[in-house]
């Protein structure tokens, strides 16, 4: 049995697993074996159970990876003992009982609040937020995510998520210093809260689009240090 530990992903808003596929075609070529959850963006509670179900078609210990909401998630999942660490990507991280909103509610508000709209009540993106969500990017892509966005239900970012794995396993974080959907400056309080490994990086809010490499260089450090 191989040593490295599994790679278990969490997406956030406007996406599905899919939008991992470019760092998890450079993870399948160094030999991990990889998961990527689809969270229904319901509850929190059922993303949790969602991702803890992919723990039991692991293979190993797992190294658990949240890009945004998809943080939240992971801070709740990651309390399972078969998590051996935690890798956030432009993600929220709330403190145990919080809600979402809670942290973000510290900052001001994005540019991307300017460009989204409640429909039968869940909130998409308008075609206008997706140059703030993902400008460096190409066009085609752009035009892919708004076309295959999974929309959460309003009230998502007002649940309380129970735990916080941060406070309990080796945790990495890339910042997006050009973000224009979390603030830069909230990911930089919530490394400093978790004692976070941070690597900042210029990009929009998908790093793992726009740089999949050095996204995959941190999930590489963060696994080779738990093998």
């Amino acid at each position: 049995m191989s040593s490295k530990p599994s790679i278990v992903f969490a997406h956030g808003l406007w996406a599905d697993g899919s939008c991992f596929s470019k760092v998890i075609d450079l993870l399948l070529a160094d030999g991990y074996e990889v998961i990527a959850t689809q969270n229904h963006l319901n509850t929190v509670a059922d993303d949790v159970a969602a991702v803890r179900t992919s723990f039991g078609r692991a293979s190993g210990r797992v190294v658990l990876v949240g890009h945004s909401y998809g943080g939240t998630v992971i801070t709740a999942a990651g309390t399972d003992d078969r998590v051996a660490a935690l890798v956030y990507i432009c993600g929220f991280a709330p403190d145990d009982g919080d809600a979402t909103e809670v942290d973000q509610g510290k900052f001001p508000q994005t540019a991307i609040f300017e460009h989204i709209e409640v429909v039968d009540g869940r909130v998409f993106l308008k075609p206008t937020g997706v140059p703030e969500f993902a400008g460096d990017v190409p066009e085609a892509e752009q035009k892919l995510i708004w076309a295959t966005q999974m929309a959460p239900l309003a009230d998502l970012f007002t649940q309380p998520v129970p735990g916080a794995a941060w406070k309990l396993k080796p945790t990495y974080y890339i910042v997006g210093t050009e973000d224009r959907t979390i603030q830069p400056e909230l990911q930089r309080f919530l490394v400093k809260r978790m004692g976070a490994r941070a690597t900042e990086l210029a990009t929009s809010h998908v790093p793992m689009l726009s740089q999949p490499r050095r996204v995959y260089e941190v999930i590489r450090q963060a696994a080779e240090a738990v093998q």
